[in-house]
């Protein structure tokens, strides 16, 4: 289902892939495998601490804390 953002038609991987290869099914496993041969999609090497999500989700509660503190007042806990 093509959605329509602004001017802009934004695609799902699978009409990305249905667009480049109509018969993706007879040749590929999942479409993940042909959209990575079509090189729609790719890997991105990322810093490995951005995947501890122990790390990430106590940014997130640090952040919500901040916005607390600046909207309401009041000195942070200890």
């Amino acid at each position: 289902m093509t959605q329509m953002l602004g001017y802009i038609a934004a695609m799902s991987l699978r009409e990305k892939v249905e667009a480049l290869l109509p018969e993706w099914e007879r040749w590929y496993p999942s479409l993940f495998d042909a959209a990575d041969d079509l090189g729609i999609i790719r890997a991105e090497v990322c810093d490995p601490d951005s995947l501890n999500l122990n790390r990430r989700h106590a940014k997130v509660r640090q952040r919500a804390k901040d916005a607390h503190l600046e909207k309401w007042g009041g000195k942070p806990q200890e």
